[in-house]
């Protein structure tokens, strides 16, 4: 990876994209929009794309023979062949889905089926087997591999976290065992930031012949990602925390596990050949697209990548890492905050989730929501990790693109103010 070696070009850059995004220009510019790990904002450039092609390209995708169609199925593809490129990936390893929890759904859905009988032994679980997670999973890489736990008889296992909510590789090293099938875990952590070491993980899984399946939502729009030089079998993102739209996410499969996967949606668009016994599937990515698809979203998702691939996501990762520095800094200088996640000085992403002594969450951004400026609050679908950390709730501030000095500094002057105003002294 190469960093921009000039500080003030990586520095300048929200100033260079601030006019492209509605919400953060004119009236409703005085927001400090810091809850862009929830979801981003979208520029023009994406709305453009998306309505240049409803009123003017709008046509059902691989179906027909007609020039609009023909037109649409074009634009479609292209989509893919960009998000592909951006990921280090073949066009023929990205499946669209609704969103990434969808994603992460198909393939433990998927494996459902093959444990059933329907589709490569590979996937195939049962008593005996394990599932390993970790503690601080987003409920959307938990449930799915609770649920096929109970429907395989296979055992669910988890890295436990320590008093700061991140886990180590050698913590995985001694979770992992011969009997572990399938590993699952974030890239990185949506509520402490931590960023997992991915290649050496996926080492230590092949060793034992488990398949690793990756969320990388908070990966992918922030940091040059390679799944193919990762290593990784499966991995899930979403359009909406990189600039594009809701209901669109990315299944990333490595060819030969796609191949195997039993769809786990189907119908339309999918098959080769239907009788009234039985069918036979397309290869991958069109097996797992049932039905109608979400064509003007992966329009606009398409979009969103050849955004960030114009700024460049080099450029993007390294004032990244200054905001996650000035974020840090804002958080540490206020008495009375505990900052979840590695410590100051330590790597982690462009987000700090905060407990503030005295003041419930909820409070916490409500006062900061008055002052301008938006954050995320609640469990973040987090809940086992914020019980480890036993808080109920934190407040998450992350940044993007578009995040400014002055937006991290409005954040740390408001959070200063918060026990004063509640009358927390102690």
């Amino acid at each position: 990876m190469t960093i921009p070696a000039d500080a003030a070009n990586v520095a300048q850059l929200a100033d260079e994209v601030r006019d492209d995004f509605a919400a953060l220009r004119g009236a409703q510019g005085t927001l400090a929009y810091l809850d862009s790990a929830a979801t981003s904002q979208t520029p023009r450039q994406v709305l453009d794309a998306e309505r240049a092609f409803v009123e003017g390209g709008t046509a059902a995708v691989h179906r027909g023979a007609s020039e609009a169609t023909g037109r649409a199925t074009m634009a479609f593809e292209d989509a893919r062949e960009d998000t592909a490129r951006f990921v280090g990936a073949r066009a023929d390893e990205i499946v669209w889905t609704q969103n990434a929890t969808d994603a992460l759904n198909m393939v433990a859905l998927g494996m459902a089926d093959a444990s059933a009988g329907l589709g490569d032994t590979r996937f195939a679980l049962g008593p005996g087997d394990e599932i390993l997670i970790t503690e601080a999973e987003h409920h959307a890489n938990l449930i799915p591999w609770q649920r096929l736990a109970r429907r395989t008889g296979a055992t669910l296992r988890w890295i436990p976290v320590r008093e700061d909510g991140t886990w180590t590789l050698d913590d995985a090293r001694a979770a992992l065992t011969s009997r572990t099938r399938v590993f699952a875990f974030a890239h990185v952590s949506n509520v402490t930031g931590f960023i997992a070491p991915v290649a050496e993980l996926v080492t230590l899984a092949h060793a034992v012949g488990a398949a690793v399946v990756l969320d990388a939502c908070q990966s992918a729009p922030h940091m040059p990602i390679d799944f193919t030089a990762l290593g990784v079998d499966f991995a899930a993102f979403s359009g909406h925390k990189m600039l594009g739209p809701t209901g669109i996410g990315v299944l990333y499969g490595r060819a030969e596990m796609l191949a195997s996967l039993p769809p786990a949606r189907t119908g339309g668009s999918t098959i080769t050949t239907v009788t009234m016994t039985d069918a036979e599937f397309l290869p991958a990515p069109q097996r797992f697209e049932a039905g109608t698809q979400a064509v003007t979203q992966v329009i606009g998702l398409g979009a969103a990548v050849r955004y960030l691939d114009r700024i460049g996501i080099d450029r993007v990762h390294a004032r990244e890492q200054q905001i996650a520095a000035m974020l840090m800094d804002a958080a540490a200088s206020v008495s009375g905050i505990h900052i979840v996640g590695p410590a100051l000085g330590h790597e982690r992403a462009a987000l700090v989730s905060v407990a503030v002594d005295g003041v419930h969450a909820h409070d916490v951004g409500q006062f900061l929501d008055a002052r301008g400026v938006g954050v995320r609050v609640g469990h973040h679908c987090a809940q086992p990790l914020h019980r480890r950390l036993g808080v109920a709730a934190t407040t998450r501030a992350s940044g993007y693109i578009y995040t400014s000095d002055d937006d991290v500094a409005r954040f740390g002057a408001a959070l200063a103010e918060v026990r004063p105003f509640f009358g927390v002294t102690s």
